[in-house]
């Protein structure tokens, strides 16, 4: 298979670059520009906003040219296989590849309780209950951060903002005012945020919804005011992934697939994990191939291993078994696939369209 994640220009290699600048040791190879821009100005912030869903393609369709987002994104870069949240911020806050961390999708599979599980809730899928035997698991999946490292192991200071858990912020006013105040502060720093925007509303929406365009140019309006605040600072604005409107193909309507899968499918509605019972695999290739041929290629996890799809590094113990048997992808297909327990959604992500996997890198450099 042909992998289109640029493992040497991707997410990751920025966050290895981040850690190299703040004295930490990265596992792979950091992003050249970033370093130099790091070494020769040496900020005493470095400011990384992540705008979850905000790709490149959707950045092009709604802004001009002389948007401030626009004006000043250097380039663009893939994210990680596959491309959605949970991998992907995962790899932006720790510097591992997907293979490495574990945190493969939004459905995971966790051998260890034999499980799927919709990490990012703690809840076993399509259950409204945290699983207990999940959280007795879930150090299996790697959890220290860049954030954690640089304030454990040097004499600088790192933070992350979220919309959610103990410390949240309520909107995207605070989140930015109290980057603007710790920016302020004495000392060489790192600060992370994340917003769930405008991801949330495209897959509500749609991608051509004017509220989806509204908040993408308030976006670009207000972090604009912010690099208008921040000084002795390089402000890093990123994507997780982009997206793409799709059409369901819902699983339940072809008995005899159903009939061959042990367990329900995991990782992603555009990147779907497939396990079979041991005598219907090759039954299964070809019943899959004959329906969804068209939208889907269908990959063995002899090839997703041997291509390195999720990226090098050491294998955490529960990918292998997570990623099933099969692994089917949409590439310039708009359709996903759903079974019971997955949300039916507007417009999606995860798949291997050009409008999923590429997302801006954005650097705004101020004295």
């Amino acid at each position: 298979m042909v992998v289109k994640n640029n493992y040497n220009d991707c997410l990751t290699n920025l966050a290895c670059s981040i850690q190299k600048y703040f004295g930490l040791k990265p596992k792979h190879t950091t992003m050249p520009y970033m370093d130099k821009l790091l070494e020769e100005k040496k900020p005493q912030n470095v400011i990384l906003i992540l705008f979850d869903g905000m790709g490149s393609r959707i950045l092009d369709r709604t802004l001009d040219k002389n948007s401030f987002f626009i004006k000043n994104r250097k380039k663009e870069i893939t994210s990680v296989f596959p491309a959605t949240t949970t991998a992907a911020t995962t790899s932006i806050r720790t510097g591992l590849n997907p293979v490495e961390h574990g945190w493969l999708g939004w459905n995971m599979y966790m051998a260890p309780i034999d499980k799927t599980i919709t990490l990012f809730r703690n809840k076993e899928k399509g259950k409204d209950e945290v699983s207990d035997a999940f959280l007795k698991v879930k150090d299996k999946l790697v959890q220290k951060t860049i954030v954690d490292e640089i304030n454990e192991n040097t004499s600088y200071h790192a933070m992350e903002l979220f919309p959610f858990g103990e410390n949240k912020y309520h909107n995207l006013d605070e989140m930015l005012a109290i980057i603007e105040k710790e920016s302020q502060k004495e000392g060489k720093k790192y600060i992370y945020a994340y917003d769930d925007e405008p991801d949330h509303s495209m897959h509500d929406f749609g991608l051509e919804d004017s509220r989806v365009k509204e908040l993408i140019e308030i976006r670009n309006n207000k972090v604009e005011q912010l690099c208008h605040k921040v000084k002795n600072s390089i402000v890093i604005i990123v994507a997780d992934h982009g997206h793409k409107e799709v059409e369901p193909i819902f699983l339940k309507d072809y008995p005899t697939i159903m009939e061959m899968l042990e367990r329900t499918t995991s990782i992603e509605q555009r990147a779907v994990s497939f396990k079979i019972k041991e005598d219907k695999k090759e039954q299964f290739a070809k019943e899959f191939n004959q329906n969804f041929g068209r939208d889907f290629t269908l990959y063995s996890q002899s090839e997703i291993l041997e291509a390195h799809l999720f990226g090098e590094g050491e294998e955490n113990e529960l990918f292998k078994s997570a990623i099933g048997d099969f692994l089917a992808i949409a590439e310039d297909s708009n359709k996903c696939i759903i079974t019971e327990g997955d949300k039916v959604v507007k417009s999606q992500h995860a798949g291997y369209s050009e409008d999923e996997i590429y997302v801006p890198l954005i650097v705004i450099d101020k004295d």
